[in-house]
């Protein structure tokens, strides 16, 4: 009798398994499209998003502004790629921020018996309060600006990493090899970073495509109540906000940048669900 040995998948294996779902590969494409126009955007949009043309005010969409034109004659199509650059900015700098914060938080919460209950009352505590709250607060306390926004929701989504890094190394830490590895005299750092983290590194993906999705909706939400972003910097969120007080005789000012915002976020969701679902196959659903 022949033993079989199984080969580890390879990472083409893994997008292959990903992407056999449609639905998940046109959500990648989207979000694709959307990050390279974000990215080439000095290549891609056809106008200076803050060239100024009173005379081109209030254009409805055509073959030389096909998203229109706004209130002062400035181009509807070329501050839409340009706000969705700061847009992923900011929601990229989140996730980083919330990455490392919740990642530390719950590592040594998960891993150290007396600070668990100290830092889980902590992130239980700020998980108290609805996130859009949280995050208005916040930016009030600290000021309007991007660099605030970025740190107050990346507090505010920090529980949601540290809840299931904790977890998981709440788990990890009762495995055998784990033990093996403290009976052997492995330094605890050495144990936190070969194996536990090692082994965090699906989770945290996962979570963070939500928490960029989330942040992206957020950053929109706090700009469009006017305590995020300064509104003379073009994002989803100023431009809705702006577009509303035209929505009777220019719609088109908030259709676009809406419309930006529906897909992004939307196909981040259906990506995170995809590779949630790669992780886990007990929780894979149809989309």
């Amino acid at each position: 009798m022949t033993a079989v040995i199984q080969t580890p998948p390879t990472r083409l294996d893994v997008l292959r398994r990903l992407f056999r779902n449609r639905t998940v590969l046109i959500a990648a494409l989207v979000l694709s499209v959307i990050a390279l126009l974000a990215i080439f955007a000095p290549l891609v949009a056809p106008y200076d998003p803050d060239a100024l043309s009173i005379v081109n005010r209030f254009q409805s969409p055509s073959l030389a502004h096909p998203f229109g034109t706004d209130e002062f004659g400035r181009d509807v199509l070329s501050r839409a790629i340009y706000a969705g650059r700061v847009s992923l900015l900011v929601s990229a700098a989140v996730v980083v921020f919330a990455g490392i914060a919740g990642v530390v938080m719950g590592i040594l919460a998960g891993y150290f018996r007396r600070l668990d209950a100290v830092i889980s009352r902590f992130l239980d505590a700020m998980m108290a309060f609805p996130d859009i709250l949280l995050a208005i607060s916040l930016v009030a306390a600290l000021g309007g600006s991007l660099t605030n926004v970025i740190l107050a929701l990346g507090i505010t989504y920090t529980p949601r990493l540290a809840r299931v890094v904790r977890g998981t190394t709440l788990v990890l830490r009762e495995l055998p090899y784990i033990e093996a590895a403290k009976s052997m005299g492995v330094p605890t750092w050495r144990i936190l970073g070969g194996h536990v983290l090692v082994n965090l590194a699906s989770p945290i993906l996962v979570q963070a495509t939500f928490i960029f999705a989330s942040a992206m909706l957020a950053e929109a939400s706090l700009s469009f109540l006017g305590v995020g972003a300064s509104p003379d910097v073009p994002t989803w969120g100023t431009m809705l906000s702006t577009g509303r007080e035209y929505i009777s005789s220019a719609p088109w000012l908030m259709y676009f940048p809406g419309l930006a915002i529906v897909f992004a976020v939307l196909s981040l969701q259906i990506l995170g669900d995809g590779l949630r679902d790669l992780v886990d196959p007990r929780l894979a659903k149809d989309l």
